[in-house]
């Protein structure tokens, strides 16, 4: 496995952390706007690859993309927003960035009806509880269905799949959060393990599989595990987010990495188990002691506590699975 974490696209202090943990992969942004070119734009992704590199990080994924909204709902403008998209692929790959990270959430991202949830200590998480957005208002989109948003997502793979299958980019689906439909009358379609299973299925290709994203998917009422080796089998999990929570898709809460209902260790040794070698980074970390919250779930310190226990996960599931110690710092 190689652990990763998610970087602004310039160095700040969690870069110097992060080296400092024994860090060596990076999981970036698109880049700034530099020079009128625009984020998506080669030359803007190679001074950003290059600023990861010259520090000593590998750029092993772009967990962020170009507009997709028009694309998602099926809109006038969307052939226009594929043609970025493209365009975008066509360069990271030039550039040999193995694997974008993207997702099929129609008009708002990951969504929480809370982000100052008192957990162990005092720290903040947030938490989603559905009760509260019943009576919430209709996004401008109006009622998006499941069925839309399908054919969207088919539309969308015919035509972005060869393109990654020539730039040898991977595209890493990740899943709805949180998986519940609907939310604001917007449809949530990718909310389990069959759903992106149905998702790859579409247009099948080696370019095209999942971010096993074990917060979601263990929110979902998913077995980690069982997901883990499902989508290993076949080659199909491009990239980690090795996060935990408690409750149900109706009411849940993010957590520690030790104080949520998964496994944690057994996860990590099924990863060694299945030979996994690919990027993980933690995420959706507790705001500790200190910290103002300004940006709930990544803010620093409780990044630098989900890097050290990872690291340890790592260690006991590689003694487990015969790895050697100097190994396992390497993978790091």
């Amino acid at each position: 496995m190689q652990l990763a974490e998610f970087f602004s696209s310039r160095p700040n202090q969690l870069w110097h952390l992060a080296k400092q943990m024994g860090i060596g992969h990076a999981v970036g942004p698109l880049p700034q706007k530099e020079n009128g070119n625009k984020p998506w734009e080669y030359v803007n992704l190679m001074h950003m690859k290059n600023r990861f590199e010259d520090f000593g990080l590998k750029l092993e994924v772009i967990e962020s993309a170009p507009p997709m909204n028009k694309i998602k709902l099926g809109l006038p403008g969307r052939n226009e927003e594929i043609e970025i998209m493209k365009e975008f692929i066509t360069n990271m790959g030039a550039l040999g960035i193995p694997v974008l990270c993207y997702n099929f959430m129609a008009q708002f991202n990951w969504f929480r009806t809370s982000t100052t949830i008192r957990t162990r200590g005092g720290a903040l998480v947030s938490g989603y509880d559905h009760s509260q957005m019943k009576n919430a208002q209709l996004t401008e989109a109006g009622i998006v269905t499941e069925e839309q948003l399908w054919g969207n997502l088919e539309y969308f793979l015919q035509q972005i799949v060869p393109i990654s299958e020539k730039a040898k980019v991977k595209l890493a689906l990740h899943p709805d959060d949180p998986p519940i439909s609907p939310i604001r009358g917007v449809s949530r379609i990718l909310r389990n393990a069959d759903a992106l299973q149905r998702a790859i299925d579409l247009v099948p290709s080696e370019y095209s599989g999942i971010t096993l994203c074990q917060g979601t998917l263990a929110t979902a009422g998913e077995d980690i595990p069982s997901v883990i080796r499902r989508f290993a089998e076949q080659d199909k999990i491009f990239f980690v987010h090795f996060r935990d929570v408690r409750g149900t898709a109706e009411k849940f809460e993010e957590t520690f990495h030790d104080d949520g209902k998964t496994d944690m260790l057994e996860a990590m040794k099924t990863y060694y188990e299945v030979g996994f070698k690919g990027p993980a980074r933690p995420d959706h970390v507790p705001t500790m002691e200190g910290e103002d919250n300004s940006n709930p779930g990544y803010e620093l310190l409780g990044r630098l506590y989900g890097v050290g226990y990872i690291k340890g996960l790592m260690e006991a599931a590689g003694k487990h699975a015969g790895v050697g110690n100097k190994q396992i710092v390497k993978q790091g």
